[in-house]
């Protein structure tokens, strides 16, 4: 029988919601401390896919008879004056033509650090939590050289510039050092700034509806959203076959398979199902999904995302905000 050392509880977890507990598994705080001795590391990689993406997120500045941005939603309380009537008649609805120095935003980051984003099979090039960071901080690094003021969600300060990417891989060390495994597997409840850009990078394993309750008190203030979905190719495919032991990597977890192949297709067709649900509470209001694989370079991912970044949306948000009402 095959032993494979996996995260167990989360490839389970897919099957049967809620499995995932809240108390941290012995090493767990190891593999914290020693994600945070490695952001070094992550920093350069990071600092690598910000140049490799340069330029494809508008650069912001101030100025006048500055560039056409892209139009934006009209917001009650506005002067009527900034309204594009032309753009406005085609489809109903009222927007403003917006210009580059006023869409800059504060674009505010949350990476998921938990215990189920240690996991790395020998088929990827780096672990979900390394991947996650390498790419977050490395949009982040992009946005901040283009112009946005950058910041991790819920620490309620935002930076910009050359020096940015390098303050949010001092937060996130502090953070990792000062509550080892104690890491949240959900983004923070917290207030934000209309207009405020979202980018949340999980595996995001957790039920849908509990994620899908705190980006809809995002979305209610305004925010836009994207979700970047890290997955390891093993969780993807699940390429085992005959009787399998999966365990987690501090053997305090096990799950026994008896026809590994079999199982597997119950799991695939588990994950297709919490991926679709995931894909409408985004599309819902408004946000956008990117599914990133640890065996394929973060580049990729992190010029997708900026790409996403740089499209007008409307969302759900908008209609209840014009209704002046909420659901």
């Amino acid at each position: 029988m095959a032993r494979v050392r996996a995260q167990a509880v989360s490839v389970a977890g897919v099957l049967a919601p809620g499995a995932r507990g809240d108390v941290a598994a012995p090493g767990a705080v190891e593999r914290a401390r020693d994600l945070a001795g490695r952001l070094p590391r992550i920093v350069l990689e990071a600092r690598r896919v910000a140049a490799s993406v340069a330029g494809v997120h508008g650069r912001r500045r101030a100025g006048v008879g500055e560039n056409f941005w892209q139009f934006r939603p009209y917001v009650p309380g506005e002067s009527a004056a900034r309204i594009d009537w032309r753009r406005s008649g085609r489809d109903g609805r009222l927007h403003v033509r917006q210009r580059e120095w006023e869409a800059a935003q504060t674009v505010w980051l949350w990476v998921n650090l938990s215990s189920s984003m240690g996991f790395r099979s020998s088929l990827a090039m780096d672990s979900k939590a390394g991947r996650a960071l390498t790419l977050g901080l490395g949009l982040a690094g992009a946005l901040a050289e283009a112009g946005e003021r950058v910041g991790l969600l819920g620490a309620g300060q935002t930076s910009g510039g050359s020096t940015a990417l390098e303050r949010l891989a001092g937060a996130c060390a502090l953070q990792l050092r000062e509550t080892g495994a104690d890491q949240p597997d959900l983004p923070p409840e917290v207030a934000v700034a209309r207009a405020a850009a979202i980018v949340l990078v999980s595996d995001f394993l957790n039920p849908p509806q509990m994620l899908a309750a705190r980006i809809r008190a995002l979305a209610h203030q305004g925010a836009r959203g994207h979700l970047a979905l890290i997955a390891d190719p093993v969780e993807e495919t699940f390429p085992f076959s005959g009787q399998v032991m999966l365990e987690t990597m501090d053997g305090a977890a096990r799950l026994r398979i008896g026809d590994a192949s079999g199982w597997g297709e119950g799991y695939r067709a588990a994950l297709a199902r919490h991926r679709a649900e995931l894909a409408e509470i985004a599309a819902r209001w408004g946000w956008s999904l990117t599914l990133h694989r640890t065996d394929r370079p973060a580049s990729e991912a992190a010029l997708r995302l900026l790409s996403l970044m740089g499209a007008p949306v409307t969302s759900r948000a908008d209609d209840l905000r014009a209704r002046g009402s909420g659901a």
